[in-house]
């Protein structure tokens, strides 16, 4: 795309925030399927999971084209290896949103009655930890102007501790729900349970995620 490279002259910095628009569109899309469990229309479910399939595989299109355009001469405020693994990560994002997607299309959720709190909780408070560390991207202009140093990077570091809190308090909370799962789901078959133990590893790797690509930007922010 012509467009990405014209990014490149606008900012160093745009394509990384135009990817993430990507990405934020697979987490929205995965919100929109983790809403419409309860009513367990497998049919929608399913159809909104290939929805999300053909949102991550923009943000793979965008992440080739931004890859195939950064030119080798341009001055990055960045190495260009950290600026390429910040894009990864925030591909992985979008890559396990699909995954998410994809499980919770394969079968019903058995038990969803029993456990819908906790995984409500669970689901949000990943969600949560996605979209501060979406902030921070979006923070990475003013860190420019600001030649990465002065208030605007001890508002981002701040915001990066914020997004580590938060990852910790969604893996209590993946904790809790996991306790649950074995203690009141011996009655689940096999492949149920295996659902259900995968989808909350999944889901907790949401936020994992999220933290890595914080820090990959406070990395930045202590090279300089």
């Amino acid at each position: 795309m012509i467009t990405i490279a014209r990014l490149f002259g606008k900012s160093p910095f745009a394509p990384l925030q135009t990817h993430m628009k990507k990405v934020t569109f697979c987490i929205e899309k995965l919100t929109t399927i983790i809403d419409a469990l309860p009513k367990m229309d497998m049919e929608n479910i399913e159809k909104l999971s290939k929805e999300l399939s053909v949102l991550e595989h923009e943000a793979d299109l965008t992440k080739n084209d931004i890859r195939n355009h950064l030119p080798k001469s341009i001055f990055l405020p960045m190495d260009r290896s950290h600026f390429l693994d910040i894009l990864s990560i925030q591909d992985s994002i979008a890559d396990k949103a699909e995954e998410i997607g994809i499980l919770l299309s394969m079968r019903p959720l058995d038990m969803l009655t029993e456990f819908k709190n906790e995984f409500d909780m669970l689901y949000k408070k990943n969600a949560d930890v996605f979209w501060n560390t979406k902030k921070i991207i979006e923070e990475i202009d003013e860190l420019l102007e600001s030649s990465f140093g002065g208030i605007e990077a001890e508002k981002v570091k701040d915001m990066v501790e914020l997004t580590a809190f938060k990852e910790h308090e969604a893996t209590q909370m993946q904790h809790i729900l996991m306790k649950q799962l074995f203690s009141k789901g011996t009655g689940l078959s096999s492949p149920a349970f295996y659902l259900w133990l995968t989808l909350i590893e999944q889901i907790g790797s949401l936020s994992e995620l999220c933290e890595k690509l914080a820090n990959r930007i406070r990395m930045v922010l202590e090279l300089k």
